[in-house]
């Protein structure tokens, strides 16, 4: 059973004339425990298609179901607190604070109840690879590949049920794009995530356990 279904999905900007979509009839299933790459050239819709996940956008046709409940219908700001976690390509993370402290803030905006903020987000970084050293440290006092660690383990403090990154690998190194799809694939493994990655990497696409291309 899909923690994650797209069903019958269109999506056309407002002022754009009726039948010109970016994409229709997509039908895409997403289960916990795997890992997803969806593919596609620039203009097939790939970020259109995450603000439709994310639920900040709106199919015009369509349904997107979250454990088989319309988005059209829940708490996005809950559902994007608490069952969904995101990871950008930029990392999106505050400059002006520590490693530690970013992973913090984000507990704080869930609003899930976590009785030792630090020790768990000690606890996440060292799930990602990273040690307590790494904890005190400014974002800018960290390498690329660290950064998005760091925005990995911000995206599971409140324990989502989905990881969705967008370009996650897109700033790094081979090596280092490597040791990321390795932390991705474990938490699918390990710790039952749906992981859903937006790339143009190849070497990504090898890696996950299905692709779905737009623009096909």
């Amino acid at each position: 059973m899909g923690i994650l279904k797209l069903e019958n999905v269109g999506y056309r900007y407002k002022d754009a004339p009726k039948d010109s979509y970016v994409f229709k009839n997509i039908n895409y299933e997403f289960e916990q425990g795997k890992m997803y790459a969806i593919k596609g050239k620039s203009g097939s819709g790939k970020t259109t298609l995450l603000s439709l996940i994310t639920g900040l956008e709106k199919c015009t046709e369509g349904k997107v179901l979250y454990d088989e409940k319309d988005l059209k219908k829940m708490n996005l700001d809950k559902y994007r607190n608490t069952d969904i976690g995101i990871v950008f390509q930029s990392y999106n993370l505050l400059p002006r604070l520590t490693a530690i402290e970013n992973i913090i803030l984000s507990m704080d905006v869930s609003k899930v109840k976590i009785k030792d903020k630090k020790k768990r987000a000690l606890e996440l970084m060292k799930s990602v690879g990273l040690l307590e050293e790494h904890s005190k440290r400014k974002i800018l006092k960290l390498s690329g590949g660290e950064q998005q660690r760091i925005a990995i383990a911000r995206s599971l403090s409140y324990n989502p049920k989905i990881i969705i990154a967008d370009e996650p690998t897109g700033n790094l190194d081979k090596d280092t794009e490597n040791e990321i799809l390795k932390i991705f694939k474990a938490l699918a493994t390990e710790q039952n995530k749906c992981i859903i990655i937006v790339t143009h990497s190849q070497n990504v696409c090898n890696k996950v356990d299905h692709v779905y291309e737009l623009g096909n």
